[in-house]
C-alpha cells in the first residue's frame, strides 16, 4: 500500500515546500502571548519559508536536519496526537500506549520524508491570509491562505486550528487542506484499509517499511 500522497499532487504543492514545514516555526515559551489564529499562521508560515530559503542543507533534503527542525520548531504548534488518532480512526481507541507512540513516530517520519523532496523548489514564495471569519468565542477555526511565487500557480492551503489558551501561542493546527485535499482524511482512508487487513501492528509495520524504503531512495 502506498501511503504517500500522489506524486503529481506533491509537485503542485512544491511551491510551499514540505507541508509539515509549512505548519509553523519559532521557539515557544511558557509565557508566549496568545495571538489571533490568522495572524499566527501568517507569521509562522512566513518565518518557516525564510528559514528554508536561507538553509541550503534543508532545501537539499537533509533528513536529519529536517527532522530536527520538525521536533524543535514545528511540533509545539501542532496537535500531532490528534492528527494521528484522527488518521488512524476508531482503531486508535484499542491501541496500546506503545502502539500509539509508534504510530505517531512512523506517521511523522512518513510525512517528513514524503515532502522533503519538494524543499529544493522553495524560492521566492510569499503567504497571503484570506479574510478570516472566526469569532473570539470559537474553539476551532479555519484559516485560509494562498502561497504565491515561483514558477507555479498559487497554492491554496487551509488550516484547521484548535484553541489552546495559555499554551504556546494560543492555537494548534490539527489538520490542513492543500488544493482540496485534507491530509488527515486522506490518510484515514488508506490506514483503515491496512488496519482491516492486518491490524494496528500491521499498519505500524507497513509504515516502518515504507519509511525504510524512502530512506534509501
Amino acid at each position: 500500500m502506498n501511503f504517500a500522497i500522489q506524486r503529481r499532487t506533491i509537485g503542485r504543492w512544491a511551491g510551499m515546500g514540505a507541508i509539515l514545514v509549512a505548519l509553523g516555526s519559532a521557539s515557544l515559551s511558557a509565557m508566549a502571548a496568545d495571538e489571533a489564529p490568522d495572524a499566527l499562521v501568517k507569521r509562522l508560515s512566513s518565518e518557516v519559508l525564510d528559514t528554508i530559503k536561507a538553509d541550503k542543507s534543508i532545501k537539499a533534503g537533509d533528513i536529519p536536519k529536517i527532522m530536527a527542525l520538525v521536533d524543535a520548531k514545528i511540533m509545539p504548534n501542532v496537535n500531532f496526537q490528534r492528527m494521528t488518532s484522527s488518521a488512524v480512526g476508531p482503531a486508535w481507541r484499542q491501541a496500546t500506549p506503545e502502539q500509539r507512540t509508534q504510530l505517531q513516530q512512523e506517521f511523522k517520519t512518513l510525512l517528513v520524508r514524503t515532502y522533503a523532496g519538494a524543499l529544493d523548489q522553495v524560492s521566492d514564495q510569499t503567504v497571503t491570509i484570506k479574510p478570516f471569519r472566526g469569532s473570539p468565542d470559537d474553539k476551532e477555526v479555519l484559516v485560509r491562505t494562498e502561497v504565491r511565487g515561483g514558477s507555479g500557480d498559487p497554492v491554496q492551503i487551509d488550516y484547521r486550528l484548535e484553541k489552546t489558551p495559555g499554551e504556546g501561542y494560543g492555537w494548534k493546527v490539527f489538520n490542513f487542506n492543500v488544493m482540496g485535499v485534507w491530509l488527515v482524511d486522506t490518510y484515514r482512508t488508506q490506514f483503515a484499509q491496512e488496519i482491516n487487513a492486518k491490524g494496528i501492528d500491521g499498519l505500524i509495520a507497513t509504515l516502518a517499511a515504507r519509511n525504510k524504503a524512502n530512506s534509501r531512495s
